[in-house]
């Protein structure tokens, strides 16, 4: 899941960043109204995490944009704690609003209720559980075993074992990779991508005596069952 992250507070931005970075998402960040606007209408996201006060255009004008082309889910960020702020936020097209200072673990939790609710259509027709052999994926508990044994996977392991199933037998380059998990573009020189892979292999692969994760060289990676 990706969100974008429009606050000015340089150091709640950067907390808040890597907060929801470990817990699996990928994130961007814009610190102003003009280039949060910017990136709103040109990326895509599943979800905007929105300051009210905001230099260049405040939060409320920029949703009132916003919402003239894309209906993408808005939480609103704000110190105001005024009933009427709220109702305003509420008005303009926000779909829940969280008051200056909160918990990070009440965030966390509005963001997966908006995107349960916004994605719960789409959820229901894609399995929450992804197979390969004797590996599964349960992505609701966010659980991975192989032959009945917890594995422990990092955040970025998690989401780079749910891209190779969901797309198992493709192959699946580097720079692919990076974009999907990272959410960045890699040089060639840039060994991000082979580090992860092989960390991986050492849960998934080396303690079991089936190998599911292949390298084709010259191309990328596979996963996939030859054994199968």
């Amino acid at each position: 899941m990706k969100i974008l992250l429009i606050e000015d507070e340089v150091k709640l931005a950067e907390y808040l960043r890597k907060g929801l970075g470990e817990a699996g998402y990928v994130v961007d960040v814009a610190h102003n109204g003009v280039d949060g606007l910017h990136m709103a209408l040109e990326g895509v996201h599943d979800l905007l995490v929105l300051d009210a006060m905001l230099p260049g255009i405040d939060g409320f004008s920029l949703l009132t944009a916003f919402r003239k082309t894309k209906q993408t889910p808005v939480l609103m960020l704000t110190a105001r704690v005024r009933v009427e702020d709220r109702v305003l936020g509420l008005k303009t097209g926000a779909d829940d609003y969280l008051v200056k200072p909160f918990a990070f673990s009440e965030l966390s939790a509005r963001i997966q209720v908006l995107l349960r609710r916004t994605h719960g259509a789409r959820d229901a027709a894609e399995p929450t559980q992804l197979r390969l052999g004797d590996l599964e994926l349960d992505l609701v508990r966010r659980k991975a075993s192989r032959c009945g044994q917890r594995l422990e996977l990092t955040a970025k392991e998690f989401l780079l074992l749910t891209l190779f199933l969901r797309r198992k037998g493709e192959v699946l380059s580097r720079t692919e990779i990076a974009e999907q998990v990272w959410d960045m573009n890699f040089d060639s020189d840039t060994s991000v991508v082979e580090v992860a892979i092989r960390r991986l292999r050492t849960k998934i692969d080396v303690p079991f005596d089936t190998t599911l994760l292949h390298t084709i060289r010259g191309m990328g990676y596979v996963m996939e069952d030859r054994n199968g």
